[in-house]
């Protein structure tokens, strides 16, 4: 016999806009937003707040830290068990669904999906489309190369350097052979990788047009790591989807977001843990310090910039904090209230319907009959951004009482 639970005497936030009202859940689906819901089950939420399960666009579950020394020492299967322990992680914090945009594989997401190990809803990149000599390119000056695990190539993870539109074109295809849900592009460099500069523009207008034009065969997207100012344009005016992190935006890339109705995942909390670890003696490279140290602000005054043009965010983290106990996924949304004229409001519909609509998943975000049932409760009002991850009190994934 499925049980109907009724979610009682909350403040209800349903993807838009809160108001004081009851969530029926029976089996994996919401049957019913209003007053004086009938259930088998009641759950009191007295003081406390009732959301839609949330959502991280932009997650490495492969990834522990930002200690790049430790990982190279360690063996290659580790990160998988590591995984599984970030998966929990996101679950305890109420997100129920997340895009990995690089490391985790079709197995991961499979495993989810058959219920050998838990975790949230997940899609999939593999890995980020690079240059020779950009952000996904592990190249030492001595010959060498690091070895991040989330960036290897193995069985079910394609070579992600490519060059020219041929290679290109093989890569995009082998991506999406592997099992991947989207293709991620590095169109510039980036802070934690050597050698390169995250204000340089990286992949020629030829090289975009060939994997936007790919995965639009594929009947999917791409998405752009993209930092400076240049890269994120041409990321642009080839479709990417959203952008992810944009440091430096000007006048015509703010525009360009706008016109092309992209999204901007600003992964506030990534830049913050570079500078964080190094104060905590993580052995941060001096050049990815002082580039993190360079990009502070501007990524924060870019990213209000934007909000106050009208651009669509949705929120994404990079993951930094798995390897820093106490901090959370959830400390974005105050960051970005801090840094922008973003309220508290409109920061939780960028955990929801903002998030669910740009990874395409219509039946999650919001609270309406028919919807799956991934919910979360969280202690206090919405308003209160602090502590976020200390006030989670359940967690719901299709219907299932998870935490």
């Amino acid at each position: 016999m499925v049980r109907r639970t009724v979610f009682r005497g909350g403040r209800v936030f349903d993807g838009s806009t809160t108001s004081e009202v009851d969530v029926a859940v029976e089996g994996d689906r919401i049957i019913g937003v209003g007053s004086g819901l009938d259930g088998d089950e009641a759950v009191d939420c007295t003081g406390m707040s009732v959301l839609p399960g949330l959502f991280d666009c932009h997650v490495h579950v492969m990834a522990r830290d930002l200690d790049v020394s430790r990982t190279e020492l360690e063996p290659f299967s580790l990160h998988y068990y590591e995984a599984l322990r970030n998966l929990s992680l996101l679950l305890d914090q109420g997100i129920t669904s997340a895009r990995d945009a690089a490391g985790a594989d079709a197995g991961v997401k499979r495993a989810i999906e058959q219920n050998i190990i838990e975790g949230p809803r997940l899609q999939i990149a593999l890995v980020m489309l690079s240059q020779t000599g950009g952000h996904g390119d592990l190249h030492l000056l001595s010959g060498g190369s690091r070895s991040m695990a989330m960036m290897l190539p193995n069985p079910g993870r394609p070579r992600s350097v490519r060059d020219g539109p041929d290679d290109v074109r093989r890569g995009v295809r082998e991506i999406l052979r592997a099992g991947a849900d989207a293709i991620k592009v590095a169109t510039t460099g980036g802070v934690m990788s050597p050698g390169d500069d995250p204000r340089h523009a990286h992949f020629r207008d030829e090289e975009l047009a060939v994997i936007a034009a790919e995965a639009a065969a594929a009947g999917t997207y791409f998405f752009a790591h993209a930092q400076g100012t240049e890269g994120i344009k041409a990321a642009l005016r080839h479709g990417a989807r959203s952008i992810e992190h944009g440091y430096h935006l000007d006048d015509e890339a703010i525009d360009l977001l706008l016109q092309k109705k992209a999204w901007l995942v600003p992964t506030l909390s990534a830049t913050q843990a570079i500078v964080d670890a190094a104060d905590r003696g993580v052995p941060i490279p001096d050049e990815s310090l002082e580039l993190a140290r360079e990009a502070l602000e501007a990524h924060r005054a870019s990213f209000a910039r934007a909000v106050d043009a009208g651009v669509s965010v949705a929120m994404g983290t990079d993951s930094p904090p798995y390897g820093h106990p106490g901090a959370s996924n959830l400390d974005e949304l105050l960051l970005m209230t801090k840094a922008s004229s973003m309220t508290p409001e409109h920061a939780w519909r960028t955990a929801t319907a903002n998030a669910a609509e740009l990874l395409g998943q219509r039946e999650l975000g919001v609270f309406a009959p028919g919807k799956i049932a991934d919910l979360v409760v969280i202690d206090g009002q919405l308003d209160d951004l602090n502590g976020l991850r200390d006030r989670v009190r359940h967690v719901v994934l299709g219907g299932r009482r998870v935490r």
